[in-house]
């Protein structure tokens, strides 16, 4: 008897495993905190843009961990198993999906960490500051 591997053709999961791999990425260490902010501002963006999920979690302009020259870049590749805090930002992302995620970042759509200060957030003022990560409208 010969087994045969049958692949999974639900790509929602797919683009779950991926949004989360880039929330994690970007949030690490992860905090649940941090972690819902940064989702909450993907649904946003979502939402404000009428862009789909897969075309925002592939925005290199919004995640700078999407950069190969980023030190952040690492993190994307994460090992899933045994990783309590990446199975953390699985379960937010489901939670955003399904719409039971409040937005704990007050309807941003843009971010960066506490210490960078890119050039579009010269001219603007934050609205919330979530473990270290600032965010705009």
């Amino acid at each position: 008897m010969q087994l045969e591997i049958i692949n999974n053709p639900d790509e929602s999961q797919i683009v779950l495993y991926k949004v989360a791999r880039v929330i994690y990425a970007e949030t690490y260490p992860s905090s649940l905190p941090a972690v819902e902010a940064v989702a909450s501002m993907i649904r946003n963006i979502m939402i404000k843009t009428e862009r789909d999920l897969s075309d925002v979690i592939s925005d290199e302009t919004i995640f700078d961990s999407l950069n190969e020259n980023s030190p952040r870049h690492k993190y994307v590749d994460v090992d899933i198993k045994n990783n309590r805090a990446f199975q953390m930002c699985l379960r937010v992302v489901e939670r955003m999906v399904h719409g039971g995620l409040t937005d704990t970042c007050f309807g941003a759509t843009r971010f960066h960490r506490a210490n960078e200060m890119p050039e579009w957030a010269t001219s603007r003022g934050y609205i919330a500051d979530v473990d270290g990560l600032l965010f705009y409208l």
